[in-house]
This record gives C-alpha cells, sequence and structure tokens, in this order.
C-alpha cells in the first residue's frame, strides 16, 4: 500500500476553536430552545458548541410564522422581493470570510476549498439569480379562434420546508431560499443536526438584511422524531425540497402523503468516470481527482467509480495513484495546504471504513490509502481518512454499488463503449456522470446513453444555475433551476378571459 502524505501545521483557529451558541430563528426572533444537543467540529471531535433540538412547539411556531408572514411576502411585488434578497447577497459577500470559516467548522472542509470568491460567492449568487429571475420572466398567453384569451397566473405555493445536508451546507441552503423566497413562498429551514452555524448565521445575515419576521425562519434539530419529522408532517407546510440521502428521501415522500405535499428530491448517487484511451491523461488525472476527493468525498455528485478504458488502464491507474499520493493530502482544514480534511462523525468514518474492509474481504487490493493519517494532536482523535483507491473488484461488488461518501474510489477496466454504458447505468443511482474523451461523437453516444441527471464531458462540477439539477432512479425526484425551480416553487393558474 502506497503512503499519503500529510499537511504539516495545526492551525490557531483548530487550536482554540470559538463557541458557537446556535439558537432557532422563528418569526424574526432568536429563540433559544427548550432542549440542545452538542456541535463537534470533525476534526478534533471537539465540542465547539450547542444547538437547540427543534420541539414540536418550536417548530409549529415556525409554521404559523411563515403562513402569517406569507400573506403579505406571497403578494409583494417580485421587484421589491429582488431588492430584499440583493441586501441578502451583499451581506453574505462582505461575510464571506466569516462564513467561509464558518464552513470549515461545521464541515471538517479544508478552508482552501470554501474559497470566498468561488465559493462564497455562489452561496450568494444562489439569491441573486433567483430574485432577478423572479422579475425577468413573462406567463404565457394564448388567443383563441373566437376571440377568448387563456393567460397563465403563477403564484407561490405557501410555506416550504426546506431540509439540507451537512456536506454542503451553505450552498444548498441558498439553493433552495433562492427560488423559493424569490418566487413568494415563505421559508422554514432545517439544517442538519452535524452542520447547524451557518444556518444560523444566515439567518442573522436575513435579518440584518430586513426580510419581514416570518418570512424565513431556521428550526434545528435532528430527522426522525424530531424537528425534521414534524416539519414534514405539518399540515400548513405546502411543499418540500429535500437533499440527502435516498432513504430518508422514502421516509419524508411517506410522512409527506396523508397532506399531498408537493416534494423535489435530490438524493443519493454513484456517479461513473468514465475514461476512454483518447483521453488526454493529465486533464483525466486532475479531473479524477476532483471527482473522486472533494469534500472527502461526501458528495452526492461525486465520480466515485473509475471506469477506464483497457488500452489507458495501467497508464493511467499508476499515474492517479501517484497524483493522489502527491497532491491529495489530508491534515489541519485551516491549514492552507490540506486537501483533504475530515470525515463529518466518527459513526461515518467507521461506515466508510467498513466498506474499505468489506472490498479487501472479497479480493479487492487498496491502492493507496484504506488507513487513517498520522497527524498531531488535536488532529489525531478527529474523523481523518487517507485518500483510497481500491482496483481489482467487481461491478456488482456492494463497494461498486452503494454510496460510500467517503474518499473512496474503485477502478475498473473496460473495453467497449456498450460494456462502459452497461456498467455506469448497472447501479440504482442516476444522479451524474463524467465522460472522458476526445471524440466528439463517442461524448454525444456515451453522454445520451447513460441514466444520469447531469453528464459532464471532460470536466467536473460545473454548473449553470438555469439548467435543470436533479438526478433519476433513486438519486431523485423532480428538477430545480432556472425555468425548472419555477415550476416547483409557484402554482399555476389558468384565467380566461371571454371576448365580450
Amino acid at each position: 500500500m502506497t503512503q499519503v502524505q500529510t499537511a504539516g501545521q495545526v492551525t490557531e483557529a483548530t487550536l482554540r476553536p470559538p463557541f458557537f451558541n446556535v439558537q432557532h430563528y422563528i418569526n424574526g426572533a432568536f429563540v433559544e430552545g427548550q432542549r440542545h444537543f452538542e456541535i463537534h467540529y470533525p476534526a478534533t471531535n471537539e465540542v465547539i458548541g450547542r444547538a437547540p433540538e427543534g420541539q414540536a412547539e418550536e417548530v409549529a411556531a415556525a409554521v404559523s410564522a411563515a403562513q402569517a408572514a406569507f400573506k403579505s411576502w406571497g403578494t409583494m411585488p417580485a421587484r421589491q422581493r429582488r431588492a430584499l434578497l440583493h441586501r441578502f447577497a451583499q451581506l453574505i459577500r462582505e461575510h464571506a470570510e466569516e462564513l467561509a470559516r464558518i464552513e470549515t467548522y461545521d464541515v471538517g472542509r479544508p478552508i482552501r476549498e470554501n474559497n470566498p470568491a468561488i465559493y462564497i460567492e455562489r452561496v450568494a449568487w444562489n439569491l441573486e439569480f433567483f430574485a432577478d429571475f423572479a422579475v425577468t420572466h413573462g406567463s404565457e398567453a394564448y388567443l383563441m379562434d373566437n376571440g377568448y384569451v387563456n393567460y397563465v397566473q403563477r403564484m407561490p405555493v405557501g410555506v416550504a420546508a426546506l431540509i439540507t445536508p451537512w456536506n454542503v451546507p451553505l450552498l444548498l441552503a441558498t439553493w433552495k431560499m433562492g427560488p423559493a423566497l424569490a418566487f413568494g413562498n415563505t421559508v422554514v429551514l432545517k439544517p442538519a443536526e452535524f452542520t447547524p452555524i451557518g444556518a444560523w448565521k444566515l439567518a442573522q445575515l436575513a435579518h440584518e438584511a430586513g426580510l419581514p419576521p416570518g418570512v424565513f425562519n431556521v428550526v434545528h434539530g435532528f430527522g426522525p422524531d424530531s424537528a425534521g419529522a414534524l416539519l414534514t408532517q405539518h399540515p400548513g407546510v405546502r411543499l418540500i425540497s429535500f437533499t440527502g440521502e435516498s432513504n430518508t428521501g422514502k421516509h419524508i415522500m411517506q410522512a409527506a402523503a396523508p397532506t399531498l405535499k408537493r416534494l423535489s428530491f435530490e438524493l443519493g448517487g454513484k456517479g461513473a468516470n468514465i475514461i476512454f484511451a483518447d483521453a488526454d491523461l493529465e486533464r483525466a488525472v486532475q479531473i479524477s481527482l476532483r471527482a473522486s476527493f472533494f469534500n472527502q468525498g461526501e458528495f452526492c455528485l461525486a465520480g466515485p467509480r473509475l471506469l477506464v478504458q483497457r488500452p489507458l488502464y495501467e497508464t493511467f491507474l499508476e499515474r492517479f495513484v501517484q497524483a493522489t499520493r502527491e497532491q491529495i493530502r489530508p491534515g489541519d482544514p485551516f491549514d492552507p495546504d490540506t486537501t483533504l480534511g475530515a470525515l463529518i462523525h466518527p459513526d461515518h468514518l467507521k461506515r466508510v471504513q467498513f466498506y474499505i474492509e468489506l472490498a479487501r474481504q472479497q479480493g479487492a487490493r487498496v491502492l493507496i490509502g484504506g488507513d487513517r493519517p498520522e497527524l498531531p494532536s488535536p488532529l489525531d482523535r478527529g474523523n481523518f481518512l487517507n485518500p483510497t483507491i481500491i482496483e481489482g473488484v467487481q461491478p456488482t461488488d456492494r463497494v461498486c454499488q452503494e454510496e460510500i461518501f467517503g474518499p473512496v474510489v474503485t477502478v475498473l477496466p473496460f473495453d467497449t463503449e456498450e460494456e462502459a454504458i452497461a456498467i455506469a447505468n448497472g447501479v440504482a443511482y442516476g444522479l451524474s456522470a463524467v465522460v472522458q474523451t476526445r471524440d466528439a461523437g463517442r461524448a454525444v453516444r456515451v453522454a445520451q446513453a447513460l441514466e444520469a441527471g447531469t453528464v459532464w464531458v471532460n470536466d467536473f462540477f460545473v454548473r449553470d444555475l438555469r439548467v435543470p439539477f436533479g438526478g433519476m432512479k433513486q438519486s431523485g425526484i423532480g428538477r430545480e433551476g432556472g425555468q425548472y425551480s419555477l415550476e416547483f416553487y409557484t402554482e399555476i393558474k389558468n384565467i380566461c378571459l371571454a371576448n365580450q
């Protein structure tokens, strides 16, 4: 097994983290809550704060506040909502450095991946884009032969429950908040229990921006028998946008069924990264590093299944292992040299380790990683795992079929386009895929044949807010982005006008 380099220093931010006293935000006020749970920094497992665990009374108060605010927010001219959301986005930019640090404390992701000019800018742009879209979008009108006119009116739906995951919490919070608020809905945000700090900070900035009380609310807590379940069952919630694990999506669907809530789910993934023999080798290696190890591999869009055409297989594998050893360095997330942070929680670390051991037991070879890095105190108590590359697996092995959500990738050879497509499509998921080739015709053929909501050709994680985003099969229901978010977050009404 090849050793992995580690980043060197332990920063002051990790040695002396702040303490965050997180609160609910309900009806324009910050609320302490009745019960609390601890917040842990993934890089050291140190307690760095506490957050309130939402109870039935607090969830009901948030939904009630959102219902009351909807009466005025939903009828407010879109340009007035736009002004408030632009102010909100501007405050996000003004607090970009603080938000980047918060995201690292929340997630354990390297600070370099929270670059304010890229990551936090996208957090702000999510709000601005949809605020502008709501103002500039027109609606349909149809003239009938008899002179009657039909026109389509778009109306906000009502209270939106936005349930976000722990892997990219700031980004996914505003990805949902932007269209929900811009199109006139009011919001109750339930962030993941592992990462409550960023949502609390967003509430502070929304408050400072002047969003009216009740328009945007944040309730913290867990899923089952807690804030998440209470929100999904509440009759006052009209729609749910959820990003997270596929089984959780099934439970939410079941809970929402009695009240027929509108649902949008972006769920798990097990993306294939298909590298043909004519691909640019060095570009393919760099794309594969990002698709494999960005955000510790805790990324639904990741490409943890590398499929490499046989003539390039040995050369690519040697170069990929070498690049992983040289460029993917675990260490203090606040060290700018660190390129691999900590996994979110000790239980999740154990889960990822289980899959590595299972692969070994089934005869696979761990070419690099598979173990924990040797790091100085207090990082030695964190949830770190070396980047792991596994070969000698079969497409039907559990390690190739199930979402691991960690820095673990498998590499398989293939011979033909048809074989690559069959392997890529041979999982329960269908969120994303990568195709790497210099042959434009092949790129089109393979991309069209893949069962995935997003296919990147010769790149990875390039996003345009205008295009549809979502998954096929057990990777989700519905699409969001641009016009597709408008469809989800609004009701449509046809009005027929007589000609006399």
